[in-house]
């Protein structure tokens, strides 16, 4: 088995290049992001001015992940209005690039409301323009500290599941400090279980079509000194049958207000495997991926992309023989149709906890989670 044995110790960052960045250049504000297609080759950062060149950004998986979606979309707003254009404009175009992800709108709504909010009481749209970057800064840190609770939470209900330590983690796409503001959501579970010696392995799922596994997890699990496998996606199965797996855990994109999770396609099937198994299926998110105004899993919107993303293997390094920078080697006959939703939706009934910043939400019912977000208002509120 190939395996990556690493020592506990001393971690080093999960990336030494930040995610995301605001800076203010002499030519004007810009947003810096992290171009999460060139990993794990390169770190290449993307410097965008306009919101037009973050929903390119967004559309093209440069900048990803529920969390940090939202982030970006409130920075964005921010852009917007600190070089002078329509701030209207701007938040419709940034919370409709990717539909499912329900973090992008919230983060989107937020800046807006704050730069209007200003506007009608000053007058002034450099104040607005700072209400606005205010806001996104607010939320950016307000990720990290959730980020920090999640991990915290997510250890002690591993803990208390599987009493022991050696915990045999299985997760799926990428869940890091990529995503986030702080340290990620089930990944930072899994990290701050590696830092107190109790991480016996983390299985990552390559994640097809796009790899976010194989590229973006093991290379988070690399820099951060983990003992992790890669696996591809359909030898998941194998090792649940042979007992390798004692607990799944997960991110989010949108959870329903009764508790369904919508995220990167390919979690649903581990929710299967997982029930049939009797491991634990864990979700973990902030508050701000609960969508109350989704009231199930048939409601939530699921992301159809491109078809080459399929049946092409992405090339972003060249040169390889056949492809192109930024095209693709194909693997499939010219013209093949091809089936390639984003996210597929888990039930809650798969589902064995929900893990916020907020609390723990198990067993999964709408009553519960409507309880931790009332919970969630009221510290927002205070």
């Amino acid at each position: 088995m190939a395996d990556q044995y690493v020592e506990s110790g001393e971690d080093s960052k999960p990336t030494e290049t930040p995610a995301i960045r605001w800076e203010e250049p002499p030519e004007g504000p810009v947003l810096v992001l992290l171009d999460q297609t060139r990993l794990p080759a390169e770190e290449v950062e993307l410097v965008c001015t306009d919101a037009s060149a973050l929903v390119e950004a967004i559309r093209s998986l440069a900048v990803r992940g529920a969390p940090l979606l939202g982030i970006a979309g409130a920075y964005g707003v921010a852009l917007a209005a600190a070089r002078g254009f329509d701030v209207d404009e701007a938040a419709a175009v940034l919370a409709g690039a990717r539909p499912t992800a329900v973090n992008l709108g919230v983060g989107v709504r937020r800046a807006a409301a704050a730069y209007r909010a200003e506007l009608g009481k000053s007058g002034d749209q450099e104040s607005a323009a700072g209400a606005a970057l205010a806001a996104a800064r607010r939320l950016h840190r307000e990720d990290a500290a959730a980020s920090a609770a999640m991990a915290e939470r997510g250890l002690a209900l591993l803990d208390e599941l599987l009493p022991g330590g050696g915990h045999r983690i299985l997760t799926h796409c990428n869940t890091g400090s990529l995503v986030s503001g702080g340290e990620g959501t089930a990944f930072a579970v899994a990290l701050a279980a590696h830092r107190v010696g109790r991480l016996r392995r983390l299985w990552v799922d390559e994640t097809r079509p796009l790899l976010q596994g194989a590229r973006l997890t093991a290379y988070e699990a690399a820099r951060s000194g983990m003992a992790y496998t890669l696996l591809t996606d359909n030898a998941a199965g194998s090792l649940f049958a042979a007992g390798e797996v004692d607990a799944v855990l997960i991110g989010a994109d949108r959870i329903a207000a009764d508790g369904s999770v919508a995220n990167k396609v390919g979690s649903y099937p581990l929710a299967v495997l997982a029930r049939y198994h009797h491991v634990p299926f864990i979700v973990v998110a902030p508050v701000t991926t609960v969508d109350p105004d989704t009231p199930d899993g048939a409601s939530i919107e699921v992301e159809q992309r491109a078809g080459h993303e399929v049946t092409e293997i992405a090339a972003p390094q060249a040169p390889v023989a056949g492809a192109e920078a930024g095209g693709g080697i194909p693997v499939a006959p010219l013209g093949t149709q091809a089936y390639n939703p984003a996210f597929d939706v888990t039930p809650p009934e798969l589902v064995t906890a929900i893990v916020t910043e907020e609390g723990v939400v198990s067993p999964v019912t709408a009553e519960a989670l409507a309880e931790v977000c009332a919970r969630s208002r009221e510290v927002t509120n205070s």
